[in-house]
């Protein structure tokens, strides 16, 4: 029985989702109504708020597990050198580049904005493992988060004439040499 109603639970937050992204692409975060996804998703408002709290919640959840996969996928690189490491990481954001477009591009979604910074900054938190945090590394690990971040913005944006390769191998070759700076700096 429970299987049945797990089933009926991943079918219905499908139809959601599903529903919402198509949203997202035609109206806009914006735009998206509560009501228009659950028409769109051929679901009850009921249904809908069985498992989100609103489009907020919907969005957190989606975010959540694109999180959780470009994690895995900086746990699959961390055998590449830096460079080839964020060309992989880059190409993920090309797979998904019409989503991530709409999320920066929408000003009620700022939250996804600290989101993804949070988890670049995790990311180096990795990356500089046993070099302490001080005035100095405190900076320049921000700064770092932020100025990547800055650049997959633009990136999905399509504010850059260089390519993705280009793109990735440039931000690769910078943080192998501010990471390198860092553990230095701690010498």
């Amino acid at each position: 029985m429970s299987n049945t109603t797990d089933r009926r639970i991943a079918k219905s937050k499908k139809a959601i989702q599903t529903a919402f992204r198509e949203m997202l692409f035609d109206v806009g975060f914006d735009a998206i109504t509560v009501k228009d996804m659950t028409e769109r998703a051929d679901i009850s408002r009921k249904t809908f708020y069985l498992h989100y709290v609103d489009k907020y919640d919907l969005m957190n959840e989606i975010v959540d597990g694109m999180i959780k996969e470009l994690a895995e996928l900086c746990e699959r690189k961390k055998a590449l050198g830096f460079v080839e490491g964020t060309v992989l990481w880059f190409q993920y954001f090309e797979e998904h580049k019409p989503f991530f477009a709409v999320l920066f591009a929408t000003d009620s979604t700022i939250a996804f904005r600290y989101r993804l910074l949070d988890f670049i900054l995790e990311q180096l938190d990795i990356k500089l493992e046993g070099v302490p945090v001080d005035k100095n590394t405190e900076v320049l690990r921000k700064f770092t988060a932020m100025a990547v971040l800055g650049v997959v913005e633009s990136y999905v944006l399509d504010q850059f004439h260089v390519e993705l390769e280009d793109i990735a191998t440039q931000v690769g070759e910078l943080l192998e040499m501010i990471i390198w700076r860092a553990q230095k700096a701690e010498d």
